[in-house]
């Protein structure tokens, strides 16, 4: 398997994370987007939309770090990592709504603006942050893990950006429950860091 990525982005982390956790053997191939890679011809075969992270498992291509870890999740993992009941699946298809939406919007966004020194106000960044945040850490009140009893692939997409966020001056230091749940992530056998940058709170 090869995952095509960049170490800057949360979207490719979730998938090196996941594989790792499932402790498979793979190959990280870097694109460097700084130079465009992702909009070359060759990239495009493998993803039309030219972006990150893409799979490469036995000739087949797959796209989108969610659908990501929903392919590693079914091929790989046991049946804790995606629920085969409604009830579960419908819990981690939830949250990974919100990793492709609140969390993409919020602690995502106002982190690629600080990193990147985009010339766009972050304010509406960080308050969506702030928001989803708030979400999270009720809903971790009385519970580990934010859509099962173990942890699933709702844990895993959220993580990254979350972990993050004060790289985008978003500050964690309101949320102890959401504190304690990167924390037991982090500790999971296999768990695979995600790079820190020295900017925003972080710095």
């Amino acid at each position: 398997m090869k995952l095509y990525y960049h170490p800057l982005s949360g979207h490719s982390h979730r998938a090196h994370l996941f594989l790792s956790l499932l402790k498979l053997d793979f190959e990280l191939v870097l694109v460097d987007l700084l130079k465009s890679e992702h909009k070359a011809p060759d990239f495009l075969a493998k993803n039309p939309f030219g972006q990150l992270p893409v799979l490469e498992d036995g000739g087949e291509y797959i796209a989108d770090s969610n659908a990501i870890l929903v392919y590693l999740a079914k091929r790989y993992g046991d049946a804790s990592w995606l629920p085969e009941t409604p009830q579960g699946a419908a819990a981690v298809q939830r949250w990974l709504s919100v990793a492709a939406g609140e969390i993409a919007f919020g602690p995502a966004t106002a982190r690629i603006i600080n990193l990147f020194k985009r010339p766009q106000d972050p304010a509406d960044s960080i308050a969506r942050a702030h928001r989803i945040l708030a979400l999270v850490e009720s809903s971790l009140a009385g519970r580990e893990w934010i859509a099962a009893d173990t942890p699933t692939i709702a844990d895993v997409a959220l993580y990254s950006y979350i972990a993050r966020a004060p790289e985008g001056n978003v500050d964690l230091a309101a949320y102890p429950q959401v504190r304690a749940w990167l924390a037991r992530i982090e500790a999971l056998p296999g768990f695979a860091p995600f790079v820190k940058s020295p900017v925003g709170l972080a710095a």
